[in-house]
């Protein structure tokens, strides 16, 4: 079983799943200019999201992440985020 599936809910929503300690269900929005902010043109709206949940874990347990959110709020916890495209160390390939 994959540690993130995400699901595209409509243009703008997705539906994340994380088993990793636990299963955990997640909503997020991505608006166009979101996607266009942070992935600069080098990431899909789903690869964005899947991405941003791996950072998301490499900081925090998976029962800490909000349930719904937009995707531009993890640089309110996180300022590096707004770096997301641009982090090598993040995989998405799996």
């Amino acid at each position: 079983m994959k540690l993130i599936a995400v699901q595209k809910i409509n243009e703008n929503e997705f539906y994340v799943r994380i088993n990793k300690d636990t299963e955990t269900y997640h909503i997020v929005t991505v608006s166009d200019e979101a996607h266009e902010n942070l992935a600069a043109g080098d990431l899909t709206k789903e690869q964005l999201v899947k991405k941003s949940f791996l950072f998301l874990l490499q900081k925090e347990n998976q029962s800490s992440i909000l349930k719904k959110f937009h995707i531009e709020e993890i640089e309110n916890y996180f300022p590096e985020f707004s770096n997301i495209a641009k982090i090598g160390w993040i995989d998405i390939s799996g």
